[in-house]
């Protein structure tokens, strides 16, 4: 009893460590937003709006701060969603855990991990006695934790291959004027290291916009996928330790009540 009383103590303090998915957006992005204040400050920004002819750099630019937006909502719901599963595992570890499975309870808070032992519970009044398998609804419960994370990779994705846009665009405009050089010709010689330096910058800084953007949108993604499956993992720890074995429990027992 000892035993069992301590595990439960030690489980909220466990998820006071892992409590700060939207702690770890705000420090990383409050970073990226310090590094660009610094290139701003020197000038970098305006340096690369000056030269991309293309606005490629300013397309990425405008696209990331969208898929940032994105991952705030996404890391905001991932939090809540934490959370809730944090007070559904106090209520069923207290006394008032078996009121909680009740169909017709509102003791736990509102979210999907609530959703979804609710609809254990229905499972296991529609069935009746026996094992009950929460196979299916786990990938329900997974599917509806992961929502629209998969924007992320999409944008990484299309933030890279703008990037390479750029840089094809960069070098035709950099290749193009040598089809028609004239060698003897000092001004059209001229004019054409010009346009061979504006095409060189466009390929270079549309390559190194969207490398950057690329790179710090999955870094961003990858702690909102790590952050839901720890809801996920602790979803399908409380289920299969705290709710399924009650209610098996409470199916096999009404067969004998009936009886």
């Amino acid at each position: 009893m000892s035993v069992v009383s301590s595990a439960e103590r030690v489980e909220p303090a466990r998820d006071s460590a892992e409590r700060g998915p939207l702690l770890l957006w705000m420090i990383f992005t409050g970073l990226t937003i310090f590094a660009a204040v610094v290139l701003a400050r020197y000038g970098y920004f305006h340096l690369m709006v000056a030269s991309d002819r293309t606005y490629i750099s300013s397309v990425i630019a405008v696209l990331y701060v969208v898929t940032c937006c994105h991952c705030f909502w996404r890391t905001r719901a991932i939090a809540r969603e934490a959370d809730a599963a944090r007070r559904c595992r106090a209520v069923l570890i207290g006394p008032d855990a078996a009121r909680a499975l009740e169909p017709d309870a509102q003791l736990l808070p509102k979210g999907l991990v609530t959703n979804h032992i609710r609809s254990l519970v229905t499972k296991a009044q529609t069935q009746g006695a026996g094992r009950l398998d929460q196979t299916l609804l786990l990938r329900t419960l997974a599917d509806r934790l992961r929502g629209s994370n998969g924007f992320g990779g999409f944008a990484s994705d299309t933030l890279m291959k703008l990037g390479l846009l750029g840089t094809i665009i960069g070098f035709i405009i950099m290749l193009a004027p040598i089809a028609g050089l004239d060698i003897n010709d000092k001004l059209a010689m001229k004019s054409s290291m010009g346009l061979m330096s504006d095409g060189m910058a466009v390929a270079m800084y549309t390559t190194l916009a969207g490398l950057v953007g690329s790179i710090l949108v999955r870094i961003q993604y990858y702690m909102l996928d790590a952050a839901t499956g720890r809801v996920f993992s602790d979803a399908v720890m409380l289920t299969e330790t705290r709710v399924t074995p009650r209610l098996e429990r409470a199916m096999d027992r009404a067969p004998e009540q009936d009886a």
